[in-house]
């Protein structure tokens, strides 16, 4: 009969269970998504609609985080600013992840020349920021949601491409490996069936990271004009026209700054606790 696993401190049944960052971070994400799914069916205001009597308004109960310049409801913005924050990072991470990683597990799973070229190419790329290729793209092709979205994608593909490299190489050491290749296992196969498996923990982990940092990139090019264009509400562009209230209406800094913290705070975290739950050093270090 089998013995069932040690429940004490460091226990087995301890390690299965969730870690803090992770829970927290989950739920911050969930908090935002919550948010952004609500706000496609219903939101207290049009967060468009411009009403001068209602201008410059401070918290109250008609209006929960007051109302902007033009009379606007920031709560509704804030509620319609999270789609544009998730689509964006969704759409950035996609572009990253279907490009760089299968360069990454190429170059691993060609290290000679071959996968060289790859990664010298990839340091080229690297060379250019996310933020600087979405400042020259808006330049060339004209700011927009788009054009913010593509150029996050494109400057992220060398972290994705360095991390699935990093993974391949380790898969490509291990017995099934060697015994696959002597089978005559075709390179695509063994990359689907052997290397991808093994290293997807790694690119999860980096999807949360890399979440995180394209909502600051987008906030970042909508306050500098460059990101969401008006009057589609986004996070950036309303910390960008608060800045002229500063002093006597804070609180229209303070709500789309708190979102943003909020939604970066919950990808970092989310990001900590799944390196914790794949990293077999950091499982036992627990």
């Amino acid at each position: 009969m089998p013995v069932p696993a040690p429940s004490v401190p460091g226990g087995g049944r301890r390690r299965n269970r969730p870690g803090t960052q992770l829970i927290v971070g989950a739920a911050l994400i969930a908090l935002v998504a919550l948010v952004a799914l609500v706000s496609l069916v219903w939101t207290p205001y049009d967060p468009v609609a411009t009403v001068a009597s209602d201008r410059l308004q401070f918290p109250s109960a008609a209006h929960w985080f007051g109302t902007d310049r033009f009379g606007r409801d920031v709560f509704s913005a804030v509620m319609v600013g999270s789609q544009i924050t998730l689509i964006v990072g969704f759409i950035a991470v996609g572009i990253a992840v279907v490009i760089g990683v299968p360069l990454g597990i190429l170059a691993g799973m060609r290290p000679g020349r071959l996968g060289n070229l790859v990664m010298r190419g990839n340091d080229i790329l690297l060379a250019f920021p996310g933020l600087l290729l979405a400042i020259v793209f808006g330049a060339v092709f004209g700011a927009g949601t788009v054009t913010a979205m593509v150029a996050l994608g494109i400057g992220s593909i060398p972290a994705f491409a360095r991390v699935a490299r990093s993974g391949t190489l380790q898969v490509m050491k291990t017995d099934y490996v060697f015994a696959a290749r002597a089978a005559n296992r075709s390179e695509f196969r063994i990359a689907l069936r052997h290397v991808l498996p093994n290293i997807s923990g790694m690119i999860v982990v980096q999807c949360s990271v890399n979440f995180g940092i394209a909502v600051l990139a987008e906030a970042g090019l909508s306050f500098l004009g460059l990101g969401t264009m008006p009057p589609t509400p986004s996070w950036g562009r309303m910390l960008q026209e608060s800045q002229q209230f500063l002093g006597s209406h804070d609180y229209l800094a303070m709500a789309p700054g708190i979102a943003i913290a909020v939604a970066v705070l919950g990808f970092n975290l989310l990001g900590d606790g799944l390196r914790d739950r794949f990293d077999p050093k950091m499982r036992s270090n627990r």
